[in-house]
């Protein structure tokens, strides 16, 4: 039993929630009669309307994201039909912006916006008090996060072993990036950091090994990211994972030298690139130094173990398909392991709203809000480039072709346009690119490659056959086989995540 439930829905099991962590350390003396329960997208909304009734609360608090809204809405409504008198609370990016305009919200009887640590435990205080504030729509505030209680303690041992624990040095970003929430903050602040590390050495000590930074430029502030970065150099163990965001165009020599001691598979960094196109980078707020970017990815990838995981938007306003490509060529030359093609959301409360009427913007109106179409980018093409980000995804980050994916546009074609090529026959081949298995992918490259490009058959047959070993499979697929290949042992596993680890085979 709990007078506070904080709940929230997450996208898979192995995500967490920090934000919930956050409010139930910061209940003070509410913190005895609160509980943690998060659910997961896929579960009925009525049975998780049930179990969280379960604990008998008077309060029940939502994190809100633009992944779960319409699952928590219908969980909201459920939970009002049978008990009314329960206090329904919502957080979150999602509602904390154009509140009056969406259903859940007018379901709720109270939403915070912005950080909630401070307001939630007041809130909480007076409701229980039986003085509930007589605003619905409470503004959190800008805590100081020196003095916020950590949240690290309140990871279970089950959190600990099977899921990724999520932590954070800073908030905010000195950046205006127009499609981003962090581009509304006005400064960056930072937590204590003896403190952190010294709950990150309790998480390392219980068995911690996968840690997933969320602040959104780590490599911002120099200090901060050598001292972190020493801090897990330090405590180097078997199977240590650590990602961060950081800025391409910022890795000045004293965090060079820092990075380049970390073996492979420790480090993940995901590089927001965006766009290439110096006029698309201005109207959205991100300018860049190209020259820096292309010098830094260069090095990470030939001189560090560093994992990187480099980020491209299609739909910027006045970005056209064909500066896109430019862009994507560019970035494939620089070497990231991964290059994640997004299709741009229009996020509440972002200020890409701006440029809708000049440039034609043109959104879904539900989650997650994907631009559809502008003046420079037609749906048909948007839709294609969706199907292109889908069986790039598949086929190129995954690890699994790193031989056979340049046959796909070498010789004389730039790789954006060979893989467009390729994307489009993939989709006309397999149908739905959602989720495909690995055989019936060998076997469509094996078609391509062979049948449409006129590759020779064996080389192809021995380059997906050397591919396909990487993914710790024992046998070839039969339409593989043949005189000249042998079926490929089993790799020992090296200790790094799966897919990391057909990134690093040689």
């Amino acid at each position: 039993m709990a007078d506070i439930v904080l709940t929230t829905l997450n996208a898979k099991y192995i995500h967490c929630s920090l934000a919930l962590r956050y409010l139930y350390a910061n209940l003070g003396e509410l913190r005895d009669a609160a509980v943690v329960r998060e659910h997961l997208i896929k579960e009925h909304p009525v049975n998780i309307a049930e179990q969280l009734l379960a604990d008998e609360p008077r309060i029940v608090g939502f994190g809100v994201y633009i992944w779960n809204v319409d699952q928590t809405l219908e969980v909201v409504r459920t939970l009002k039909s049978v008990r009314p008198d329960v206090i329904v609370v919502l957080g979150g990016p999602e509602v904390s912006h154009e509140t009056d305009e969406q259903a859940i919200t007018a379901l709720a009887d109270y939403v915070i916006c912005g950080e909630g640590e401070r307001a939630f435990a007041t809130l909480c205080a007076a409701i229980l008090a039986g003085e509930p504030p007589g605003e619905r729509v409470i503004q959190g505030g800008l805590p100081d996060l020196r003095d916020l209680v950590l949240p690290y303690a309140f990871y279970s041992d089950d959190d600990i072993a099977q899921r990724f624990i999520y932590v954070e040095a800073s908030r905010g970003c000195p950046y205006r990036c127009e499609f981003c929430l962090s581009s509304l903050d006005k400064a960056v602040r930072t937590f204590d950091l003896d403190a952190l590390c010294t709950a990150m050495d309790t998480l390392l000590e219980r068995g911690a090994k996968h840690f997933r930074f969320i602040d959104r430029t780590f490599n911002l502030d120099l200090q901060t990211s050598t001292r972190l970065l020493e801090f897990f150099l330090d405590r180097m163990r078997e199977g240590l994972f650590v990602h961060f965001e950081v800025v391409p165009d910022r890795f000045p020599e004293a965090l060079r030298s820092v990075v380049m001691r970390f073996p492979a598979g420790v480090l993940q960094f995901e590089v927001g690139i965006q766009t290439f196109d110096p006029a698309t980078a201005r109207r959205i707020g991100r300018p860049h130094k190209r020259a820096k970017i292309e010098e830094n990815l260069r090095f990470l990838y030939s001189e560090t173990h560093a994992h990187v995981h480099a980020d491209l938007i299609v739909g910027l306003p006045g970005e056209d398909v064909a500066s896109f490509g430019r862009g994507f060529d560019a970035l494939v030359g620089m070497g990231p392991d991964e290059i994640q093609v997004g299709i741009l959301k229009r996020l509440r409360g972002t200020p890409i709203a701006r440029h809708t009427e000049e440039w034609g913007m043109v959104y879904r109106m539900s989650p997650p809000y994907e631009v559809l179409a502008n003046n420079r980018v037609d749906f048909a093409q948007m839709q294609e480039m969706k199907r292109f980000a889908r069986a790039w995804d598949l086929v190129a980050n995954r690890g699994n072709f790193k031989t056979a994916v340049p046959l796909l546009w070498h010789p004389d074609v730039s790789p954006f346009n060979g893989f467009l090529v390729f994307s489009r026959w993939l989709s006309d081949e397999v149908g739905v690119l959602f989720e495909v298995s690995l055989t019936r992918l060998v076997r469509a490259i094996l078609k391509y490659l062979t049948s449409v490009k006129g590759l020779d058959e064996e080389a192809v047959r021995t380059a997906l056959a050397s591919d396909y070993s990487l993914g710790g499979l024992r046998r070839l697929p039969k339409f593989l086989e043949g005189p000249d290949l042998e079926t490929p042992s089993r790799r020992r596993r090296t200790g790094l995540n799966r897919r990391q680890e057909r990134h690093n085979a040689s």
